[in-house]
């Protein structure tokens, strides 16, 4: 179509130029061939009038000013000897109707909203092409990159056209494969766990991750700066992010080339005062970087907020904390100087969020530092940024300031949603329960209000567990989170101790954050726990507590996380202290007490040191022994090497378990890659250590007992499995009792910290 308009351009501007020899004087102008335009309408258009000498220059002019007015689909201009100009045209037709065809993922309305063309407009090939352009730029957007658009006319009476856009929108161009140039530090496969974009995989079929997005390239970007910051990696830098398209425009292969630069520690540390009224040296205090430690953008952001906003309760509300880095590349520290300057002295007049057509305005104003009437801050502006993209609602946040008039800006928040609910399903095996099915929905904005609400149930050929639970985070509008959890869990322990428990119940809890890094729970459950189908050799302790108890609890937890990865864990460490007490109500009455730690260390990048400790007590009161439910066991994926429940007090004539009354379980795990990175399986060897007191009300002559420690050594491999995390374990006892119960293999599907 496009050669053909060319090919009658030429011929047409041949034609008006080549009866010309001299300048001829126009005696008379005639236009030919039009059914609605007049007459004067094209002379106006030309730009020669009667009386005028016309030359092949403004000759060509005028054929080129009526082909560019879009009416005309042909023109010809010629001068007769007689000095007659004679202009012959052929209308472009009038559009009656425009219609889409073999267009199921992009609706009618958007692409009337992006083409020119409309009914009652006058066609031409031209628009038809531009308008082919954006329709294909319209499927480009939603990620189809090989629909293929074919315009077709059919013509009616009174030169009238209909016009069929015959669209084939072909498959969504997803991720083939993701490659990073330059990153010796971590992994490829590390890496995309930081960026949105995600290679594709059957399991993604409800994600739009695996979907090439430019914009979201870019934001992959800012992801990656981010997570190297954090390491310490302050000089890192993306050269470049290329998407390469397949040649049947059906997948792309993203290749991201970066350079880590150097890692740094934290050099000397200072802060600096323009303003007379501050006093530096009376905000030291509240500075969370130190000489020594790794360079982390986070712990310096922090610091600027936290001194922004108690210069800001000190009555200075312009005020600009900038941190000056100066980085010595030969010894590998940066130093860092909190500068207090004047900052912009004008106020925010509106807050504009667009772009949130599901999440409420509320969810996004209550995360952000900011108010309409404040001063401005770009400490600020900066923290309501990282808030609102840490709820993890939105593929992108922008921020921006307009200015308006004297002293007041608007600042304007764009978002773009993206799915926030998740499905999962799993089949696996495991040792202990036998072949299993996992399930489970969950949706983290539940009405666009930010709760969070799941459902999951998890069916094994030994047990049988159903959780249901919801999260408001702003609980009374504040920042706590409260919510409510209801639970079913009927569980086989007919080979470690001959009976079967079922326990119903429903928990309350409420918890807040103290730092980012610590918070706190509390919360009150009430179940009901049920030992029934108790074996008829069973233990005679066991046979005394068949039945129905109920419990009442009421207990909390502190929680210390510096891990540098929840997922991923190369460095820092996790401290959890908790307690429950029961009693108020119910048939127990018990004092609980755990707590957890873990520390790991990387060498070399590749090598990671775990070193981990488990340890809880609890003790009945008021003349109340601890029933068997809740009791301690050692065994399992908590001492590899030994059976579920395998170490602890055991019945001499039954030989089943009974657990005990406290506990403490450690060790040491060396993890290291096995080149199968890519896959998310790596490899690891262990040490565990445990030892397990012994049960209330048990006669020391009826069991075996000992709480001297066991230890086990062995090495196993984990994946990372689209299914969940799969562990495969072969211990090895080297200190043990001769009734403990012991095992090599371990396959288990789950998760453990």
């Amino acid at each position: 179509m496009k050669k053909l308009y060319l090919e009658t351009f030429a011929l047409s501007l041949l034609t008006s130029t080549s009866v010309l020899a001299a300048d001829v004087y126009v005696k008379d102008i005639k236009v030919e061939g039009l059914e609605r335009v007049e007459p004067e309408t094209v002379i106006s258009y030309v730009n020669i009038k009667k009386g005028q000498t016309t030359t092949d220059d403004k000759l060509n002019t005028a054929l080129k000013d009526l082909y560019a007015t879009g009416m005309f689909e042909d023109v010809a201009i010629n001068v007769t000897p007689a000095g007659t100009m004679i202009i012959k045209v052929s209308e472009n037709p009038i559009i009656s109707q425009v219609l889409f065809d073999g267009n199921d993922k992009v609706d009618d309305t958007m692409l009337e909203s992006e083409i020119s063309l409309t009914p009652r407009s006058t066609y031409s090939r031209s628009k038809v092409q531009d308008d082919v352009r954006r329709i294909l730029e319209v499927y480009r957007r939603s990620g189809r990159y090989a629909t293929v658009v074919n315009p077709e006319i059919i013509r009616r009476d009174q030169n009238r056209v209909d016009l069929i856009f015959n669209i084939d929108e072909g498959p969504l161009a997803v991720i083939d494969k993701i490659n990073f140039i330059g990153n010796e530090k971590y992994s490829g496969k590390e890496l995309q766990e930081v960026i949105m974009s995600k290679e594709s995989r059957w399991y993604r079929i409800f994600s739009s991750s695996e979907h090439y997005d430019a914009e979201k390239t870019n934001y992959d970007k800012e992801l990656l700066r981010r997570f190297y910051l954090k390491k310490g990696y302050a000089d890192f830098r993306v050269v470049s992010a290329v998407a390469e398209l397949s040649p049947d425009k059906t997948s792309f292969t993203l290749t991201f080339v970066i350079d880590e630069g150097k890692k740094y520690n934290i050099g000397d540390v200072d802060i600096i005062s323009d303003i007379a009224d501050v006093n530096a040296d009376d905000y030291r205090q509240f500075i969370e970087v130190e000489t020594g430690e790794r360079y982390n953008s986070d712990s310096i952001d922090r610091t600027v907020s936290i001194l922004t906003e108690e210069l800001g309760k000190k009555g200075f509300a312009f005020v600009d904390v900038t941190p000056e880095i100066a980085k010595n590349t030969s010894t590998g520290k940066a130093d860092v100087t909190f500068h207090i300057k004047e900052g912009a002295r004008f106020f925010i007049d509106r807050i504009n969020i667009r772009g949130n057509t599901r999440t409420q305005d509320k969810v996004i104003r209550r995360e952000l530092r900011i108010e309409e009437g404040d001063a401005f801050n770009v400490s600020k502006i900066k923290d309501s940024r990282r808030n609102v993209e840490n709820l993890d609602y939105f593929e992108k946040v922008d921020i921006n300031t307009n200015a308006k008039d004297g002293n007041r800006a608007d600042l304007d928040i764009d978002v773009t949603e993206k799915s926030t609910g998740y499905f999962n399903v799993g089949i696996g095996f495991s040792t202990v329960n036998g072949a299993l099915v996992r399930t489970g929905v969950t949706e983290n904005n539940f009405q666009g209000l930010g709760q969070r609400l799941g459902f999951d149930v998890a069916v094994s050929e030994r047990s049988k567990d159903f959780d249901v639970s919801f999260t408001e985070p702003y609980f009374l509008g504040r920042r706590l989170r409260a919510g409510v959890d209801l639970f079913y869990s009927d569980q086989d322990y007919q080979d470690e101790s001959s009976y079967d428990s079922k326990v119903t119940g429903g928990r309350l809890r409420t918890g807040w954050n103290y730092t980012d890094d610590f918070s706190q729970q509390v919360r009150y459950t009430l179940k009901q726990d049920e030992i029934t189908d108790v074996g008829e050799y069973a233990s005679q302790y066991i046979k005394d507590e068949k039945g129905k108890y109920t419990n009442s609890s009421v207990g909390t937890t502190f929680v210390y996380d510096k891990r540098d990865s929840v997922l991923y864990t190369k460095d820092g460490y996790f401290l959890s202290v908790g307690a429950d007490v029961a009693g108020a109500g119910g048939d127990e009455k018990y004092v609980k007490f755990d707590g957890k730690a873990y520390w790991y260390k990387t060498l070399a990048d590749y090598y990671t040191i775990k070193l981990f400790a488990n340890a809880g007590t609890i003790q009945g009161y008021g003349g109340e022994d601890v029933r068997l439910t809740n009791r301690y066991f050692l065994g399992g994926y908590t001492m590899r090497g030994f059976e579920v429940a395998g170490i602890g007090a055991r019945d001499k004539y039954t030989d089943d378990a009974l657990g005990g009354n406290w506990m403490v379980y450690t060790g040491a795990e060396l993890g290291f890659p096995i080149g199968l990175d890519e896959l998310g399986i790596s490899a690891h060897v262990f040490t565990d250590v445990g030892m397990i007191g012994k049960p209330d009300g048990i006669n020391a002559d009826d069991v075996y007992y000992s709480d001297t420690p066991r230890v086990s050594v062995g090495f196993g491999f984990q994946w990372l499995s689209p299914m969940g995390q799969i562990d495969v374990d072969f211990g090895f006892p080297i200190v043990k009792e001769d009734y403990d119960e012991t095992e090599v293999f371990r396959l288990n599907f789950g998760s453990r910290l």
